[in-house]
């Protein structure tokens, strides 16, 4: 965009407006206003009731070099370095996928199962599903897990910055926690597949971690891995909640069902997709 020696905050939104229309961002005005807050803190309303105010150059600068990373391509929760996230902030870059507004719902079903006791997000990413519930819950240990050591650095940067009590563990799925340890397991794991990776919009595969998305062949690796032995994790009478491509939620249950699991159902997520799964471990041991 080209450099304007002064320039109202009117100026500035309607030159970023243009920019990201141009680019093809569907809401432009929004997003706009968006990249002017500098912190989640910053009230961007406030500021749009105000077009006159002249900001320094530094700031316009500043706000004119987040516009061009988003014209380019990059998300907007990466471009800002945050998003929220139920009742949390969640600090974003490309060491973790970017939470979507529609896994708000596996901490909804997870807490009407249990609130209470330990629970452990596995493949915390960010961590938010690990926030979340130790925001709404009232359990005795919330652990957050991961394989990528630069996805639990994030993770463990927005814990400190919402005071959270979370424990971080690394490791690979379900393999670093102790038996019979756990009376909730919930997990948003890898779950396309190779080719549906492949023909993922670049606005994801370009900029997000590959490790978070796709998992084998039919999408199902991580999937079946945390079923097989998430029952040995968890107490008995324990739930698994997992998120699962829309388009494999029947046969992830099948599998469940197979496994032996019990209570095994499918929720729809927030636009009606089936998008949960969830299974208790029986009994049996």
């Amino acid at each position: 965009m080209p450099e304007v020696a002064v320039a109202t905050l009117g100026a500035l939104l309607a030159e970023a407006r243009a920019a990201l229309a141009a680019a093809g961002v569907a809401d432009a005005a929004r997003e706009a206003a968006w990249l002017w807050a500098e912190s989640p803190a910053e009230d961007a309303g406030a500021w749009l009731l105000r077009p006159e105010v002249v900001p320094d150059a530094a700031r316009a600068a500043r706000f004119r070099a987040r516009v061009a990373r988003r014209v380019g391509g990059e998300p907007l929760a990466y471009v800002s370095g945050w998003t929220a996230f139920r009742r949390v902030v969640v600090r974003c870059d490309r060491r973790a996928l970017i939470p979507r507004p529609e896994t708000e719902g596996l901490v909804e079903l997870a807490l009407g199962l249990a609130r209470t006791g330990r629970v452990a997000d596995i493949g915390t990413g960010t961590g938010c599903l690990a926030l979340a519930l130790a925001d709404e819950g009232a359990f005795d240990a919330v652990l957050a897990v991961d394989r990528s050591a630069d996805a639990l650095a994030l993770a463990a940067e927005n814990a400190r910055a919402a005071r959270a009590a979370v424990a971080l563990v690394r490791g690979d799925l379900t393999a670093p926690l102790a038996a019979a340890s756990l009376d909730l397991l919930v997990a948003n794991p890898p779950y396309l597949t190779e080719a549906e990776y492949a023909a993922l919009d670049p606005s994801v595969r370009a900029w997000e971690p590959r490790l978070a998305l796709p998992s084998g062949a039919d999408g199902l690796d991580a999937t079946r891995r945390l079923l097989d032995d998430g029952r040995r994790v968890l107490r008995r009478s324990g739930w698994l909640v997992l998120e699962v491509d829309a388009r494999r939620a029947g046969e992830t249950a099948a599998l469940a069902a197979a496994l032996g699991w019990t209570g095994v159902a499918i929720s729809e997520d927030l636009f009606g997709r089936d998008r949960f799964v969830r299974a208790r471990r029986g009994d049996a041991p």
